[in-house]
């Protein structure tokens, strides 16, 4: 999403809708049912996000408000690691980031689901409203795009 504060709002809302539809199902199945309702809330906040976009750069706009800065964030870290390792931190993470982006849709969702999250297969299935063998095709190539778009870094 690019921003923290905007990642934790549509947790908080998934968690509210989650709540409201399925507070009642049994209590094995709320990870895999608040998986689902997270990724939807996440495809509609893209959808959101694209036709904002369109109508801000149309007015001449941007949309955000990438202006402020946050006080938290430019605090020092208290690690003190040097200047080289947090670059080399930072430079890693931004790769990995724009790797797991340029995977298509549903090898993100799965990628994510399985090796982030830590479900397995059926619960991604169920997540993604698909069969397990698909979980395993999404899974198994988005591993190895990962690997080759980021065989750089090691």
């Amino acid at each position: 999403m690019g921003n923290h504060d905007d990642a934790l709002d549509l947790v908080q809302d998934a968690m509210f809708g989650f709540v409201r539809s399925y507070a009642n199902r049994p209590e094995n199945e709320w990870g895999v049912l608040f998986q689902r309702v997270l990724q939807s809330r996440i495809t509609d906040w893209y959808r959101r996000s694209t036709v904002r976009g369109r109508i801000f750069a149309w007015f001449g706009g941007s949309g955000d408000d990438e202006d402020q800065r946050d006080p938290v964030t430019d605090a020092p870290d208290p690690r003190r690691d040097s200047p080289a390792d947090l670059l080399l931190r930072r430079e890693q993470g931004e790769s990995l980031e724009s790797a797991i982006a340029a995977l298509p849709l549903r090898q993100r969702q799965a990628f994510l689901l399985r090796a982030w999250e830590g479900l397995d297969t059926a619960e991604t299935a169920k997540a993604m409203g698909c069969s397990e063998g698909s979980v395993k095709t999404h899974y198994s190539r988005a591993v190895h795009a990962l690997r080759e778009l980021l065989e750089e870094i090691r």
